[in-house]
């Protein structure tokens, strides 16, 4: 998966491994970032995922759950334990794939 990098120049290359860390990109740029990464993630089986949107003042941790909350795919979502980022991020269960169902 390809993405600018801070400045809107290069782009870089952002492995699929299940941890999403949104604090490179933009504000404007988190509500199709966090689709495709969990689509993404999804396609490779990749059914747990961690996407780390920082402590701050909690307004991106309430944009990532409003985004999540609208994605059929994803079957759950809670804070993360303490040991993986506690309230600066998220944890995301999704529903499996065709493929992984069968």
């Amino acid at each position: 998966m390809w993405s600018m990098d801070e400045n809107g120049h290069e782009p870089v290359e952002l492995p699929i491994d299940g941890i999403l860390d949104l604090h490179t990109f933009q504000p404007g740029e988190v509500k199709e970032l966090v689709r495709d990464y969990l689509s993404l993630c999804r396609a490779k089986g990749i059914l747990r995922v961690r996407i780390i949107h920082g402590k701050g003042t909690g307004a991106l941790r309430t944009t990532v759950h409003s985004i999540l909350s609208k994605i059929p795919e994803v079957a759950s979502f809670k804070q993360a334990m303490e040991d993986e980022g506690g309230w600066g991020a998220t944890i995301v269960t999704l529903t499996p794939g065709e493929e992984e169902a069968e």
